[in-house]
């Protein structure tokens, strides 16, 4: 997994942010907006680790930060439009390498795989 994990960062169409961030954004992307403290421990970082990553993104227009609707002493951030063109590019890179890795498997060994992510999704949901 962890080789797989590191042909797949490999595959980055555009190396402008840090993998952290690039984790941040797409947390954000997958689970909607949310506040600096969610983000944290959603990345299982330290809040003030969270903050600096969110300073960055929103220097970077990837983010975008609002005040809490309800609770003025908190903030909501949320994708901008150009965080989420960057991670439909990284997607978009990662997914043509895989289809041709995958193009070059058997059928046998395409069910294989497919039965061993279901098994690790299972690992995964069962510990979260």
């Amino acid at each position: 997994m962890v080789r797989l994990t590191r042909h797949l960062r490999g595959r980055r169409a555009d190396a402008q942010i840090s993998l952290t961030q690039l984790s941040a954004l797409a947390t954000l992307n997958r689970d909607g907006a949310m506040t600096p403290g969610a983000l944290a421990a959603k990345e299982r970082v330290q809040p003030p680790s969270m903050t600096r990553v969110i300073a960055s993104l929103t220097d970077l227009d990837l983010v975008v930060r609002k005040p809490h609707p309800t609770d003025g002493r908190q903030i909501i951030v949320s994708l901008s439009p150009a965080g989420r063109a960057l991670i439909a590019d990284e997607a978009s890179a990662r997914e043509a390498w895989m289809t041709e890795q995958l193009s070059t498997l058997t059928d046998e060994q395409l069910v294989v795989l497919t039965q061993a992510v279901g098994i690790m999704k299972q690992i995964v949901s069962e510990s979260e």
